[in-house]
């Protein structure tokens, strides 16, 4: 493979870029464009130098040998000033050398993959550690990063890997005496898997949610404060806000962190009955987003609930207006009373919610468990019915460890490779 090579901080000025080398040719290079000969984990004050022998930057040189650094190849940071004139003469100085080339997007992280640093899940997770807005994100993102998930299906593997054994055994002496039943100790196995991988299905929406972001929907009619709420957690004018009824027409979004958990605030079309078509379209857009959010907060002045309307569970229903109308446990976004108690509910059902928060993050997490549940219970079926066709249960048994081996990579990389790599920076 060639060697590559990529700026793995932040483009522009700064006080340091780090420059990554990896692949068989790193050692060779550096100690070429830095005169000495840089031993293994070594780091120490080199001066770069041109192919004329004039000096382009002092910095520091960090070494690490194949296969105990990220990639498992050869791989050399080179710390410079975070000058644009000095990557770039860098990069060119390394760009001149056969065999050396520019990396593409997530090639450090993918050759980490392919030599068996990182698993799949964990590629995953080290995207998501790197987009990582909140505390929350962080924290569940450090979780996959460290293979939480590839512990998970470890452990399952090894009990369905088990039960097949024990059905293949069977099958095998079919026509001798077999020294014990091992129908009890397969329905175990399967049984244990089962309620273990349901369990991490009702907690994987959750974990997307903490991925990407809860979203929470302010409805309720025009005029009840709806865009003055929104403004007044986002501390700007984020919607604007008229006595004109029909002021909002699309839906306005605000990012928050609400203690560490990310959270999207939707102001959403007043809802009335109206004979305004463009109106019309969003009130519809405000109801939809409301029915997909997470949850929702219905502001009221008068206590009446429009009758469009459809609230949940944990939905809050918010009086509105306090400075003007005095009602008790009502919120006032000219004062802020009651504020502070309403962000602290929502705090609260969100973090009661995310309690129950599984190892899995994604979708293509919990469509591979579904898989794999499915194939469970086709041969939990089978055996209930009694069926003397042991080769199908073993079969489906074997159907649900290849759909989880699919979690960490095992099987069927390919089709997901391109779509994570493409996320990655030039550098990661």
């Amino acid at each position: 493979m060639d060697t590559i090579f990529a700026l793995a901080s932040a483009p522009g000025k700064s006080g340091i870029a780090i420059v990554r080398i990896s692949g068989e040719s790193a050692f060779g290079v550096v100690e070429k464009i830095t005169g000495n000969l840089t031993r293994v984990r070594y780091a120490g004050l080199r001066k770069f130098k041109s192919s004329s022998g004039l000096t382009i930057d002092h910095g520091l040189v960090v070494c690490f040998e194949g296969p105990q650094s990220f990639t498992g190849e050869n791989v050399v940071e080179l710390h410079l000033h975070g000058s644009p004139a000095v990557v770039t003469s860098i990069f060119r100085l390394l760009g001149s050398f056969s065999g050396l080339r520019y990396a593409e997007p997530g090639e450090f992280t993918r050759r980490a993959l392919e030599n068996g640093k990182l698993d799949l899940a964990q590629v995953e997770g080290l995207a998501d550690l790197i987009e990582a807005e909140t505390e929350a994100q962080r924290s569940q993102a450090v979780r996959v990063l460290s293979g939480d998930i590839g512990d998970k299906a470890g452990i399952w593997r090894t009990d369905l890997t088990r039960a097949c054994a024990l059905l293949e055994a069977s099958i095998d002496f079919a026509d001798e005496d077999v020294p014990e039943d091992v129908t009890p100790e397969v329905i175990d196995l399967i049984d244990k898997t089962l309620e273990s991988l349901v369990v991490e299905v009702a907690g994987a929406q959750i974990a997307e949610r903490v991925r990407t972001g809860f979203e929470i929907a302010i409805v309720g009619a025009p005029n009840v404060g709806k865009s003055s709420l929104l403004n007044r957690l986002a501390g700007r004018d984020a919607a604007i806000t008229s006595e004109i009824a029909g002021t909002t027409r699309d839906v306005i979004e605000v990012k928050m962190d609400l203690d560490g958990l990310p959270v999207t605030f939707l102001d959403t079309a007043g809802l009335r009955s109206t004979s305004d078509a463009v109106e019309n379209i969003g009130i519809s857009k405000a109801l939809k987003r409301a029915a997909l959010a997470d949850l929702t907060l219905l502001i009221t002045e008068d206590g009446r609930v429009p009758s469009q309307a459809l609230l949940r569970k944990d939905d809050l229903v918010v009086l509105s207006k306090a400075d003007l109308t005095g009602r008790e446990g009502a919120i006032s976004t000219v004062t802020g009373q009651g504020i502070d108690q309403l962000v602290g509910d929502v705090t609260s059902i969100l973090s009661r919610r995310s309690a129950t928060i599984g190892v899995v993050t994604r979708e293509r997490h919990r469509l591979a468990l579904i898989k794999a549940i499915k194939s469970l219970e086709d041969a939990q079926e089978k055996i209930r019915l009694c069926s003397i066709n042991l080769e199908l249960i073993a079969e489906d048994i074997r159907r649900s460890v290849v759909s989880l081996d699919s979690l960490i990579g095992r099987v069927d990389l390919e089709s997901v490779l391109d779509e994570i790599f493409s996320r990655f920076c030039l550098g990661k």
